[in-house]
């Protein structure tokens, strides 16, 4: 493969791999510590990328070194996010049933040593998930998710509290999640307002980025 050539294959592929998730040449750029103007650069088949940036550029995208570097047609361009997909799946899902084992044996072993139901264990260990899951959601999935996720740790932590103190019928402490609900309700509202607006803003600028690098192959 003549150096030509590779610098073609991977221009078009990092091409094709920012637009397709969606980022500006600035965003990819400070994911790797790398000025736009070096995407566009490498983009524009007018440099290569060193063998550490290929490799975190395979890493971000989900894809092998090897992928980077080959030319790919329109048939056999498709990225498989499936098994991305799958990991984070299999994570979020350990994580839970970890946290449900512990609780269950908590359960079990307080019932052999003191024969008492403790059947609270399952309600505190309800914001120990929903922390785990807001984590999560915030780091991959974002969206709705982190908003129900949210919520439902919201009122968990609440349920803990009002579990906590049963002996006392404190059953006025949800009304005090109300006022928080709307608060997430608008926090989300807002974040999802910003994400849009950047999305847009993205759009423009990748195809500002693509008339370019078309003018500069016409030249």
């Amino acid at each position: 493969m003549e150096i030509i050539e590779l610098k073609q294959n991977i221009a078009q592929n990092i091409f094709f791999l920012r637009t397709a998730n969606n980022l500006t040449q600035s965003e990819l750029g400070a994911r790797i510590n790398y000025s736009d103007k070096a995407i566009s650069k490498w983009e524009r088949a007018e440099g290569l990328p060193d063998a550490y940036v290929l490799k975190r550029l395979s890493e971000i995208f989900g894809v092998s070194v090897d992928y980077l570097m080959c030319e790919h047609t329109e048939q056999n361009r498709h990225v498989d996010t499936a098994p991305i997909r799958n990991t984070k799946r299999l994570i979020s899902q350990t994580v839970v049933s970890s946290i449900l084992a512990v609780a269950v044996l908590l359960f079990i072993i307080l019932y052999l040593a003191i024969d008492v139901l403790y059947w609270q264990i399952f309600v505190y260990s309800l914001p120990v998930i929903f922390i785990s899951l807001v984590v999560f959601s915030f780091v991959w999935w974002k969206g709705k998710r982190a908003f129900l996720y949210t919520s439902l740790l919201l009122w968990s932590c609440i349920a803990t509290i009002y579990v906590s103190l049963v002996s006392e019928n404190f059953w006025e402490l949800f009304f005090v999640g109300v006022p928080a609900q709307i608060v997430i309700f608008f926090c989300y509202k807002m974040g999802f307002t910003i994400s849009i607006a950047k999305k847009t803003t993205g759009l423009f600028k990748r195809k500002s980025e693509k008339a370019d690098i078309s003018l500069s192959d016409e030249k």
